[in-house]
């Protein structure tokens, strides 16, 4: 109850008011309160993403927000809090909930601050690469990952991951497992692909012809 009643006083939030601190004790608070499921369908939002409308407060919301985590986690789909407000109170991508439910939090620590943008390896440079741990992607991301490029006519994608430190990781996607796209197309595809990964991931398309050894997703 007490948690219910944390998130029934940030939700009433002034969104001048909204700043880091209350998006941190909202992260902190919801996991343990409860919500209505607005609809039992996911809905598409603005940005073209597939999420579970939830709606906090009121005798409705029975449903536990962990379990409906877990469940979102395993089908690929976002979370949208409150979204019949003109703002919804919070909008979930994908990335976030798997990444609380393997890691128990929203958002990790980023480390190296990420910055969009070419990723340069030079000549002669050591770089430790590989297929990604189970850990680092779990199984059932790569199948929700594995669904969502073969509806986009992707069959074999091809992955692996690149540190120049064995500290902070580059998530490399192989251009010519997605058909060698054109350049201008590069920062649609990345975008896209954010919205399945967390927000400390760094995401790199890059060419097999310049970079280790891929594998396949």
């Amino acid at each position: 109850m007490a948690r219910t009643l944390d998130i029934n006083q940030l939700v009433n939030q002034p969104e001048e008011n909204r700043d880091g601190e209350w998006e941190e004790a909202f992260l902190h608070a919801f996991p343990e309160t409860f919500v209505q499921i607005d609809n039992p369908e996911p809905q598409v939002g603005p940005d073209g993403w597939p999420y579970l409308f939830v709606s906090t407060g009121g005798q409705e919301a029975t449903e536990s927000v962990a379990k409906v985590i877990d469940w979102l986690a395993d089908k690929g789909i976002g979370l949208a809090v409150n979204p019949s407000k003109t703002v919804p109170d919070f909008v979930f991508p994908y990335g976030l909930l798997w990444n609380y439910k393997t890691r128990g939090e929203f958002l990790s620590p980023m480390g190296d601050e990420l910055k969009s943008g070419d990723v340069v390896y030079e000549a002669g440079q050591e770089v430790h690469a590989g297929p990604p741990s189970d850990e680092y992607l779990p199984s059932f991301v790569k199948n929700i990952l594995r669904q969502f490029l073969s509806d986009q006519g992707i069959e074999k994608p091809k992955i692996m991951v690149m540190s120049q430190d064995n500290k902070n990781y580059d998530l490399v996607f192989s251009l010519e497992s997605f058909g060698s796209p054109p350049e201008e197309e590069h920062p649609g595809i990345a975008e896209a692909l954010a919205w399945f990964l967390p927000a400390h991931y760094s995401l790199v398309l890059g060419s097999e012809q310049e970079l280790p050894h891929f594998y396949d997703l």
